[in-house]
This record gives C-alpha cells, sequence and structure tokens, in this order.
C-alpha cells in the first residue's frame, strides 16, 4: 500500500478512543409551479424570514386546553381509517413539551416542524410555550381545526397540507398532494439551504408509523449520507417518537450479535442520540377500528413503550474523505460487514484489497481476528475513509457489488 493517507488515518486512530453511544437523557414518567391544493385552502403562508419577526411583535397569552375545543377533530381521529396514533391527553402535551424545552423564553421561539398533528392539541401545547410551529398534516380533515388555531395565533403558526414522512418520493414530474418535494416545501416557508457545519436550523416533531418505521429510518439514512431532501438544508434535528423495539435496535452496541444491524451503526455514526421518554401505547389515542392501541408484537426485545428520541446530526459527519457523493458507498460497506456481524472483518477486507488487507487492519490499530459485529460506528468510518485514501483500493468493489441491494434500500424507503 503506497499511500493511504497518513494525516488522515491518524486522525481516525486517535478518534477511536473513548466509543460510547451519545448519552440518554431521560424525562420520562415512572409507570416548477406550486399545486394551490399543497397549501390548506384560504391559508397565507409567511415566508420562513418573515415568521420569525411576525412572531416576535405579539406576545399571545396562553390560555388552558379545554379537550371540548377539540372534540370534533378528537372524533375524526378516532374514525380514521388509516392506523396513527394521536396525542390528546394534557398530562402526555405536558411531559413532551418539557421534554422538548428549554428554550430561551425571552426571544423569538423554536421553529418545530409537526409532523401529522392531527386534533392539534400538542400543536397549542407547543404555540403556548412559544414555539412557532409548521404544522405538515397529511389529512384535510383535520386542517379547518387547525386553521382556527393559526387564525388567532399572529403568524406563529403555519398549516400546510403535507405528509412529511413521503417527502420526495422517487421519480420527476407533478405532486400530488400530500406527498410533496422539499424543496417545493422549503420554497413555501422561505428555507435556504445550510451548511453543514451551521447550528441547528429548525426542529422536527412526529410519530413514526409502525408500519412502515423501518422503510422511514432508511430513508433518513440514505438521504443524510449523500445530503438530500431535508438534509440539504442543515442538520435538521428530529425529536420523534418511534417503537421501543427499533429504539433498542438503533442504540444497540457492538457483541450484540442479534441487535446490532447496519441500520444501528449508521444511525449512531451520522447522529447524536437521546432518549428524552418513554410512554406506553395506551396513552396515545388510536382510531377506533383497530380495538385498542394495537402494540406491534415483539419477541426478542420489549415493546411495550414509545420512545421519544432526539436525533440531532453530528456536525463532525462529514470529512475530507466521507462526502456527501461517496455517503452511499459508506452505506454499503457497512451493510455488507454487518449482514454476517459474526465474519472475520479481514476476510472482507481480503475481498476489497487483497494485497494490503493485513497492513491496513494493523495500522488501525484493529486485531486480526475481529468480527464484524464488535467494530464500533466511529470505527467504521475510520476503516471507510482509511479505503477512500488508499491509493490502490477501488470503491466500486463495494458499490458495485451491493448496487442491486442499494438500490432496493432506497425504492423501499421511497
Amino acid at each position: 500500500m503506497t499511500s493511504i493517507g497518513g494525516t488522515r488515518l491518524g486522525q481516525c486512530i486517535l478518534r477511536i478512543g473513548t466509543l460510547t453511544l451519545g448519552s440518554r437523557h431521560c424525562c420520562y414518567k415512572q409507570s416548477p409551479d406550486i399545486p394551490a391544493l399543497m397549501v390548506a385552502p384560504n391559508v397565507h403562508l409567511i415566508p420562513y424570514r418573515q415568521l420569525s419577526v411576525v412572531a416576535g411583535r405579539k406576545k399571545i397569552k396562553p390560555s388552558p386546553i379545554d379537550l371540548q375545543d377539540f372534540s370534533h377533530a378528537i372524533k375524526i381521529a378516532k374514525s380514521s381509517r388509516h392506523l396513527r396514533r394521536f396525542i390528546t391527553d394534557t398530562d402526555l402535551t405536558k411531559t413532551v413539551l418539557k421534554c422538548l424545552q428549554p428554550w430561551d423564553q425571552r426571544a423569538a421561539g423554536p421553529i418545530i416542524l409537526e409532523c401529522n398533528p392531527g386534533p392539534g392539541i400538542f400543536t397549542k401545547t407547543l404555540l403556548d410555550a412559544g414555539a412557532r410551529v409548521v404544522a405538515l398534516e397529511s389529512n384535510t380533515d383535520f386542517i379547518p381545526s387547525l386553521q382556527v388555531l393559526q387564525n388567532n395565533l399572529d403568524g406563529k403558526l403555519k398549516v400546510v397540507h403535507c405528509d412529511f414522512f413521503k417527502l420526495d418520493p422517487l421519480g420527476e414530474g407533478s405532486m400530488q398532494p400530500p406527498a410533496m418535494y422539499s424543496s417545493t416545501l422549503f420554497d413555501l416557508l422561505g428555507i435556504s439551504e445550510a451548511q453543514w457545519t451551521a447550528d441547528v436550523p429548525f426542529q422536527v416533531f412526529g410519530i413514526f408509523s409502525q408500519r412502515n418505521e423501518s422503510k422511514i429510518l432508511w430513508k433518513h439514512i440514505y438521504n443524510i449520507y449523500e445530503r438530500r431532501s431535508i438534509y440539504r438544508y442543515g442538520r435538521i434535528e428530529l425529536n420523534v417518537f418511534i417503537s421501543e423495539k427499533q429504539y433498542m435496535k438503533l442504540t444497540s452496541q457492538p457483541g450484540d450479535m442479534r441487535n446490532y444491524q447496519a441500520l444501528s451503526a449508521l444511525y449512531q455514526a451520522a447522529y447524536d442520540i437521546h432518549l428524552l421518554h418513554m410512554e406506553p401505547w395506551s396513552s396515545f389515542l388510536t382510531p377506533s377500528r383497530f380495538k385498542g392501541p394495537a402494540i406491534p408484537k415483539s419477541v426478542v426485545v420489549p415493546n411495550d413503550h414509545l420512545c421519544l428520541v432526539r436525533m440531532t446530526p453530528k456536525r463532525n459527519l462529514f470529512t475530507d474523505c466521507l462526502t456527501a457523493a461517496n455517503g452511499n458507498s459508506f452505506i454499503a460497506m457497512v451493510k455488507q460487514c454487518l449482514g454476517k456481524r459474526r465474519a472475520k472483518l479481514i476476510d472482507r477486507l481480503n475481498s476489497w484489497d487483497p494485497e494490503n488487507a493485513n497492513q491496513l487492519l494493523e495500522e488501525l490499530g484493529f486485531s486480526e481476528d475481529i468480527e464484524t459485529g464488535h467494530l464500533y460506528p466511529e470505527q467504521y468510518k475510520c476503516l471507510f475513509e482509511a479505503l477512500q485514501c488508499s491509493e490502490e483500493f477501488n470503491n466500486g468493489f463495494i458499490f458495485e457489488e451491493t448496487l442491486e441491494d442499494v438500490e432496493q434500500n432506497t425504492v423501499y424507503a421511497m
């Protein structure tokens, strides 16, 4: 191996020190043209830059939440044909708000994109706490009640007919709501692309659908490593409810051969992950047709709660050797390695670069018999960067071998 990028490799080795998952802070209780239909009817959207100014002109005096005011919207939620979780318990709204705060009450509140707010009970809680909210609702039946909130809040709330989880589907051309291109949405809001190293521009709050939870998670992985979709606009922070089962998998550690998977390593390498709260499934309103909380079955790991998780993209995710241009190759490499977690790393390296595999392993400080399921996410990142800096390594050895698999997962994620 004539060159493996000595400086970069040295930095990688220095980074392989304290390899632990980001802290888990808990506050849980004990137990072309824009189609007109994409925006809620009669909604005047104030651009993002104006939103900050207008919302700061007048302090809105919070009023207690009376569920009678939301009775019609709650009835709609109960009769929904689709499996969705709704926040309608006022104690839960207070708990979730406490987890998302604090923010400076003296300054303009944060901008939060709330995904599928439904009746809008938590929306009002956010607004009363000083946040500025963009409500992205996929079901038009809820939009009238959200408009009522909007009309009384002096620019602090914007309502858009949009499904956040269907942003940027495959294909080109006109788009029917609630599907939407992220560029269309952010043009509507006046949000510009930002440098990756800048501060978090805004937050996203929502509840992942249990039926396509894995698809959504994979979609975000491809988007963040390639800086596509919402990640073109900076380090967008996700504050989302996911199943306890999925949370345990995302945060599993090397050596856990059952749960430590490619998705685990990729998320831990890309995001700082914090557990904010755990809430029983029964606390959420589920449509009546599903006859109960409809808790997904799980045999291997517990799945008694929905977990509110904060995922903040890492400022140092991208480097000279890991970029948006080759991010999909990094995903492919990790998927190959963790597809067989008891396989020897040296065997995988020999299949990619047989002449230099032993030297690479030695320079990275890995033992010859280390298994792929025992590498930390940061070590995978260093391995990829070292391979990219090698003059002998042909990136196509990874990419071509898994191109079909990558394409299938991209479709699957969309």
